[in-house]
């Protein structure tokens, strides 16, 4: 099957290190011309930049970038660490909870989980570590808590997949917040029986380590949660009662952001620099990916194989439900290998067409890919969330894929939740509408 070179030319060029972006892009290029002339090529690369950049939708995605990268140049996200753990420091491995209370606050307020991992790793773990808690559990805490950027609206990878499958963003959006808000939950309650089997893993309260009495001070004392409290219900706010569209939300995220820096005198010139700097790398590789992934689905249409799949699973007699399974289980394995962005825009224009016309909803469907791209974040061996925690703490990412491991088998039931009982993901937008 010609599908066949063209997927083979794709890994071949992953594999000699070129950028998953422009790999997929050359890939696309290269097989389009196995199956169609020059012209026709040439036409299909100026349709796919024309129609992708003058996608309003795309919009969103430098504006959630911008706003998290600003919260985090604007010192918010440590203020908010500081408050959630204010609240829960009463309780044996209250500073964890409060990573995840915070990751989940940061989520609503970005969509951009390596950001999140980033700065919650900076406001938490020396704290952590001055309290006594064990290395690899502080960094697992806070990896699994920067990845409900990636569920809790809003969130970049549903904007992706929503520009993909042309499903609604807002939707989608409702979809993700019960099954992020059910995760978080699911963290929680895995500290707490972690500290309780484990005692070692966190400090006792009010008996912190030598040494530590004025973090302990400090924490007790300081940090103000308002102002992004107040910046995520002006944001879910906007969205949920139709106010404003996703891609306007997020300007309206952005500028929020940028006024709190502002008047709380924390941003510097050289730190607003820094937050635009990588706001336009991070979108500059973001939209990329989707070019070349936008190429390369041209080219498995013109293969006919979603229809060739389709018909093979209907010859074979495997139940739909098998065959969602299936595949889940390839997201899961693709995740612990590849970028997840990647993955949904390499994958989701097969699967999307394939799970559609076998009778599953496509918002559901999202939810799903993006709460396996979840798990993939702190997977080995890619586990990005892991690498980025670990480079910002010094601890080996060995201790973080162990201390992590707990909370994947945590993911891994939640999946569970959500593949048997699609309720849980559909009845907030089909209430909201």
């Amino acid at each position: 099957m010609i599908i066949t070179y063209g997927v083979g030319i794709l890994l071949s060029l992953i594999v000699i290190g070129i950028p998953i972006g422009f790999a997929l892009g050359l890939a696309g290029t290269f097989s389009l011309l196995m199956v169609s002339n020059v012209d026709t090529v040439n036409g299909l690369l100026g349709q796919v930049v024309h129609e992708t950049a003058a996608n309003y939708v795309l919009l969103t995605i430098p504006m959630f970038v911008l706003m998290s990268e600003l919260l985090g140049a604007g010192g918010l996200a440590q203020d908010l660490m500081i408050a959630c753990n204010r609240l829960l420091r009463r309780i044996r491995g209250g500073l964890a909870m409060a990573c995840v209370m915070a990751g989940a606050i940061l989520a609503a307020a970005s969509g951009s989980s390596t950001a999140s991992v980033a700065t919650i790793s900076s406001a938490a773990f020396p704290t952590m570590k001055a309290l006594g808690y064990d290395r690899g559990f502080a960094i697992g805490t806070i990896s699994i808590a920067g990845t409900l950027a990636i569920m809790i609206p809003p969130s970049i990878a549903f904007v992706v997949y929503g520009i993909i499958t042309e499903e609604s963003i807002g939707r989608l959006f409702m979809a993700g917040l019960v099954p992020g808000l059910l995760t978080a939950a699911g963290y929680i309650i895995t500290i707490a029986f972690m500290v309780w089997r484990k005692p070692e893993l966190a400090p006792g309260v009010g008996r912190p380590n030598s040494g530590a009495g004025a973090v302990t001070e400090e924490l007790r004392q300081s940090g103000n949660v308002w102002p992004i409290v107040g910046l995520v219900i002006l944001i879910l706010g906007a969205l949920y009662a139709g106010v404003a569209t996703p891609t306007e939300v997020g300007a309206i995220g952005a500028l929020g952001a940028l006024l709190l820096s502002v008047m709380m005198r924390r941003l510097t010139g050289p730190s607003l620099v820094q937050a635009v700097g990588n706001t336009v790398r991070t979108t500059a590789m973001i939209v990329t990916i989707i070019f070349g992934a936008l190429l390369f689905g041209y080219f498995i249409s013109y293969t006919q194989t979603t229809t060739t799949l389709l018909v093979w699973i209907r010859d074979s007699g495997l139940s739909p439900h098998a065959v969602l399974l299936l595949i889940l289980a390839v997201y899961l394995v693709l995740g612990m290998l590849m970028d997840q962005f990647a993955i949904i825009v390499l994958t989701v224009p097969i699967t999307y067409a394939l799970m559609t016309g076998l009778g599953f909803d496509g918002i559901w469907f999202g939810v799903l890919i993006v709460k396996t791209a979840e798990i993939g974040l702190v997977t080995p061996p890619m586990g990005l969330n892991i690498f980025i925690s670990s480079a910002a703490t010094g601890v080996t990412t060995r201790e973080g894929f162990a201390g992590v491991t707990p909370f994947v088998v945590t993911e891994l039931i939640i999946l569970a939740l959500l593949v048997a009982f699609p309720e849980i993901t559909l009845f907030l937008p089909d209430l909201l509408g």
